[in-house]
């Protein structure tokens, strides 16, 4: 049986996205069909939305709906002490075991078979905050929270390295890496409560 065009294009485009197989993009087209318009309508300005009035926090490069984000305006946070995490996805989650101080999100880890290198991860912010930081007379605690995949073992590695030899006071910078209690090649999104905090208390200096 051949579909109609419409239901065609939405299983490919739900096939795009991640984790989703050509068996669940259709059963999600076909749920499609048996709500309201009105449902189908709300759902498409969500989106759009999304796309809209969601931007990169000037400072961290957070996802927010200001151009400084809810974590990197609120001074009761610890500001010297920053998380540098893959995802904006492992913010949450190190939010949700009560960490206080702030982050750098990177939006991937360097991949050169994906042509993802330093420049792509505006690795080069994380510089310059710590610098400001470093300039007001702060000691700054930099835990490098990648993901334990390859990858991103080679990010953290980089970055280390790349603090090392742009911070001219380089002994105000403690480097620390989270423990090994999330598993290797595992996502840190995926990690649960537990397994999250330990890593967090266990992270060993560089």
């Amino acid at each position: 049986m051949k579909l109609p065009k419409p239901i065609a294009r939405v299983i490919e485009s739900f096939e795009k996205l991640p984790g989703i197989g050509p068996k669940s993009a259709q059963r999600l087209a076909f749920h499609l069909l048996r709500i309201p318009e009105s449902e189908i309508e709300n759902f498409s300005q969500n989106i759009l939305e999304l796309k809209q009035k969601i931007l990169f926090c000037d400072i961290c490069r957070n996802l927010d709906e200001n151009p400084v984000c809810s974590i990197c305006s609120d001074l009761k946070r610890e500001g010297n002490k920053i998380i540098v995490v893959s995802s904006p996805l492992d913010v949450f989650a190190f939010e949700k075991v009560g960490f206080k101080g702030k982050y750098q999100v990177l939006h991937g880890n360097i991949d050169p078979l994906n042509n993802v290198g330093p420049e792509e991860l505006k690795i080069n912010l994380l510089i310059k905050r710590l610098r400001d930081l470093i300039f007001e007379g702060n000691d700054v605690e930099i835990i490098l929270a990648t993901s334990t995949s390859l990858e991103g073992e080679s990010t953290s590695m980089f970055i280390s390295k790349m603090i090392k030899e742009n911070i001219s006071d380089f002994e105000k910078v403690k480097i620390s890496r989270i423990a090994r209690g999330i598993p290797v090649g595992g996502d840190i999104e995926y990690a649960d409560d537990i397994t999250l905090s330990r890593a967090l208390e266990g992270r060993n200096q560089f």
